[in-house]
């Protein structure tokens, strides 16, 4: 079963959680070997459909299960 979690919104969060450079929840710097892909979403970019990756520390993985 995969269950889709609830993330921040997009708007609301610094370039780098938008990038997945840090958690999307706590800020916390990612590497690709410790950050957590949260699989693809579609959001609103002014006006267009766009597809966005986020990603998120171990820690809140856990937190967010």
């Amino acid at each position: 079963m995969n269950t889709v979690i609830d993330l921040p919104d997009p708007a609301a969060l610094s370039s780098a959680q938008q990038r997945g450079a840090q958690c999307v929840w706590c800020s916390a710097g990612l590497s690709n070997g410790t950050a957590h892909d949260l699989g693809p979403r579609l959001i609103d970019a002014h006006g267009t459909s766009a597809l966005w990756f986020p990603r998120c520390c171990p820690t809140c993985w856990k937190a967010h299960q």
